[in-house]
């Protein structure tokens, strides 16, 4: 689905005949931060909080908890006088029938199916297995003089991702491809598996053990690879709104993911930063004096996949995607042990600087400069690809945001700086049921949910300047 989104422009045209000067304008980006209030802030996590207790104890994706978040975030915004949207997407919610298998010499061995939307039908594909000069099969130089035509590459799980090496034998020739490593999650290294990895994947995939890998050394006879089921899709919704004033091809957005995890109410994880993000949009309002039209997101299914936030990019027209300024986001705003970090925009704390959108680096200035200026000093927090920005960042938007930390053990240097128990996760009720509104760090939050106002106002005002963005005629990211 395409979200279209009106042009609205307010215009004011104000003729005054007063002699008396006029007064000082009003910085939109202070003004904003200071009416963020820690009660509103708390009455949207007893909501929250409410919602869980009467639905299972949880507000995950497909349970009622969700849904009746979606309807308490919705309503309130258009309450406020927002136009909302809840638009639904697909993804993965498991398979129906079929077998996976591997046999070899007529024997079956077990194999995990990657490609989760790939059916290679009860009867399988047959072929030989081969595998390239260098291991990882990363790149055709990996492959040498080794003809994968029409046979089944098998692979290591070093060196990059499990999209990668399907997409290098497949260019190869070959017909299916096999990982040897351990499970998701399960001992494979971190790179081979990113969020939302299997709808980039196009052939039959699976993943091996050891033992496996080595039954197929013994053997130069064809193999029968079964990768069968149908997936079964389910729907999942977001819920976005947008300022009715603003410049709607330089849109300023802020998101927030919805869902919690199945083992508790996520009140820390992610009603905090729910709560912040949604309070800066009542308090804004729906047609503010900008210049720049800000969006507003709650994602579904962040807590298996990023699927709300990756579903959203995928579904934007020609040119949409280069409409976005910058996206921000917030994800755990009153850790119980709380760190104070900013996402490392320019590079400064990675040990290899990775690629990272233009424009990032000023947000985390203007993040940092703000939360400076409350007396928190706060620390770089290394991107990854575990939180809804990464799907922007990927996609070559400027990315920034806050969190005060998750299962992260805090340091003894973090400790003096922020105080708190060195040695202790920043947040010990991550993805439990004590994820409650008894256990959020109401000092930490007050003082991280203005952050979001700030941010918001600053760069609703103009997106140019040091900490500015590229413009929008320089933005070629389709």
């Amino acid at each position: 689905m395409r979200i279209r989104w009106g042009a609205t422009a307010l215009v004011a045209v104000l003729l005054t005949a007063c002699s008396t000067p006029s007064p000082a304008p009003v910085d939109l980006a202070e003004d904003l931060a200071g009416r963020i209030g820690i009660d509103a802030l708390y009455a949207h996590l007893e909501a929250l909080q409410d919602i869980a207790d009467r639905t299972d104890g949880n507000r995950a994706q497909d349970t009622p908890g969700f849904d009746e978040s979606v309807d308490y975030v919705a309503n309130a915004l258009r309450d406020n006088g927002f136009e909302v949207q809840t638009p639904e997407f697909e993804r993965y919610g498991g398979t129906r029938g079929g077998a996976t298998r591997l046999t070899v010499n007529g024997r079956g061995h077990p194999v995990e199916k990657a490609s989760l939307l790939v059916d290679t039908g009860p009867k399988g594909i047959d072929a030989v297995t081969l595998r390239p000069t260098t291991p990882a099969g990363c790149t055709a130089r990996d492959y040498g003089n080794v003809d994968v035509r029409g046979a089944i590459a098998v692979v290591d799980d070093k060196g990059c991702s499990v999209v990668a090496k399907q997409n290098t034998a497949k260019a190869k020739g070959a017909v299916g491809l096999l990982v040897v490593s351990g499970s998701a999650g399960q001992g494979s290294p971190p790179s081979l598996f990113s969020s939302g990895y299997y709808r980039e994947l196009t052939m039959p995939v699976g993943i091996i053990s050891p033992e496996v890998s080595a039954a197929l050394r013994r053997t130069t006879a064809p193999v029968t690879l079964r990768l069968d089921g149908q997936p079964v899709m389910v729907k999942s919704r977001n819920v976005l709104a947008q300022t009715r004033t603003g410049d709607t091809r330089n849109v300023v957005m802020a998101g927030a993911h919805l869902d919690s995890v199945g083992g508790g109410p996520g009140i820390n994880d992610n009603g905090t930063g729910v709560a912040a993000v949604l309070e800066t949009a009542l308090q804004l309002g729906h047609s503010p004096q900008v210049a720049n039209a800000v969006r507003f997101a709650f994602w579904g299914s962040e807590e298996i996949g990023l699927e709300g936030s990756r579903a959203y990019l995928r579904d934007l027209g020609p040119g949409q995607l280069d409409d976005i300024a910058l996206y921000l986001n917030f994800d755990m705003l009153g850790s119980p042990n709380a760190g104070y970090f900013t996402y490392d925009g320019d590079q400064s704390a990675a040990t290899t600087p990775t690629p990272v959108p233009e424009g990032s680096a000023g947000v985390e200035r203007v993040l940092s400069g703000y939360l400076n200026e409350t007396g928190v000093r706060p620390a770089d927090m290394p991107l990854g690809d575990h939180t809804d920005y990464y799907p922007f960042l990927a996609a070559g938007v400027p990315i920034g945001g806050a969190t005060t930390g998750a299962a992260q053990l805090k340091t003894e240097v973090q400790a003096r700086l922020w105080g708190g128990r060195a040695g202790t996760a920043f947040d010990p009720n991550y993805h439990t049921r004590r994820d409650t509104i008894d256990n959020v760090d109401r000092k930490a939050l007050e003082l991280m949910a203005p952050a979001v106002g700030f941010a918001v106002g600053t760069y609703a005002q103009s997106t140019d300047g040091v900490n500015g963005v590229p413009p929008r005629d320089a933005r070629h990211r389709r």
